[in-house]
């Protein structure tokens, strides 16, 4: 049975680029098969195309006790893999894009559920479908913006080999653009490199790097939070001062820090050069500033996953709609079968012994947590 449903989801094109409503009307049909009301969220992302969050729920409620959360889109996958869309397996395993992130635990959850007397249930519970989490966690926020409904707990899937994580960093994403000058590199005078600006730009930004280390959270490897520039692209041509530089400045903060910390640093930072260079002249477009989320390691969720997988909890350093979750109240835990590293390549797969583990661990947080 999750084998089929698996197979159905990968066999639905799902990339953030397209809308997803195909893949939504899928799971629709199956929630409502299974008794449970439907309420879908529209919006239409910057180029009009239509995305669409669906909330399933078994009571109709405004607050429920348990939330489970899959996003219903995938990364782009190469030409050359025509099998992207046909789920198949070898030795163990299952291949398709969006086996491992984050179809294979959509396909677990609606296993759990179709495998559990629902009616007997006493406790409310929903399963939350998003759109968008590839780019920016789109539909999860616009959730979280809307406030359909409170949530005491929420798993999250994401591929952690049946990890559950209790805490992630945040995400924030800035272009920093610095303009000069311009004029004939044999007369320097005459102008004033952004790419020179941009250079001492970046030194500062070294330096509050290093400062960055000294606020830890030990849960975390590394256990500060971390910055990267990583693009940068200025001037016109070999012999003409450069009139503009930008680069992109990525951090990511531990949940202890707000995602605005290292902006007014480097706002900070800014000024201090202007003593020297008051004619310098920086934009920062700030397009993302996710804030990481936590909960307390003797959550009776986190508790409860860490017995039924026989794992202990742990962290991971990279962005999840947990955070969002967890603005509609919920203590949130990130798990799911696959590993990280084998999302977004070529090949993607997930082992069918941590799909079905998978399942039986939904199956076993629903009976415990939603019935008296």
């Amino acid at each position: 049975m999750i084998k089929e449903i698996l197979a159905d989801l990968v066999r639905i094109d799902s990339v953030s680029m397209r809308s997803n409503a195909e893949i939504i009307a899928y799971l629709e049909r199956r929630c409502e098969a299974l008794n449970l009301s439907t309420r879908r969220f529209p919006y239409a992302d910057e180029y009009g195309i239509e995305k669409i969050n669906l909330i399933a729920l078994t009571h109709d409620v405004s607050e429920v006790e348990l939330a489970l959360v899959g996003h219903t889109d995938t990364v782009p996958y190469e030409s050359t893999w025509t099998d992207a869309t046909n789920l198949t397996e070898r030795d163990g395993k299952l291949y398709g894009r969006g086996s491992c992130d984050t179809k294979g635990f959509i396909a677990a959850a609606l296993t759990a559920l179709e495998t559990i007397e629902l009616s007997q249930l006493t406790k409310p519970l929903a399963l939350i479908f998003t759109a968008d989490e590839e780019i920016g966690l789109r539909g999860a926020k616009k959730l979280a913006e809307a406030k359909p409904l409170r949530v005491r707990y929420s798993i999250v899937g994401e591929p952690t080999s049946l990890k559950p994580i209790r805490a992630g960093k945040g995400y924030s994403l800035a272009e920093v653009i610095v303009k000069g000058r311009e004029a004939h590199s044999a007369y320097p005078a005459l102008g004033a490199s952004a790419v020179f600006r941009a250079a001492r730009l970046i030194n500062r930004l070294e330096a509050i790097a290093a400062q960055l280390k000294e606020d830890q959270h030990t849960a975390f490897d590394p256990p500060y939070t971390t910055l990267n520039i990583g693009l940068i692209h200025g001037g016109s041509a070999k012999n003409v001062l450069a009139g503009e530089c930008r680069f992109t400045l990525e951090w990511r903060p531990i949940p202890t820090q707000s995602s605005e910390h290292v902006l007014k640093l480097f706002t900070n930072a800014i000024e201090v050069e202007r003593e020297t260079d008051p004619d310098i002249d920086c934009e920062i477009d700030a397009s993302r500033q996710d804030t990481g989320f936590e909960t307390a390691p003797d959550s009776p969720l986190i508790k409860l996953l860490e017995r039924a997988t026989g794992n202990d909890s742990g962290t991971v350093a990279f962005g999840t709609e947990a955070a969002q979750m967890m603005t509609l109240g919920a203590e949130s835990v990130v798990i799911g079968p696959g590993d990280i590293r084998e999302a977004h390549r070529t090949g993607e797969f997930v082992p069918v012994d941590e799909l079905e583990q998978c399942a039986e661990v939904l199956k076993q947080a629903i009976e415990e947590l939603c019935s008296a």
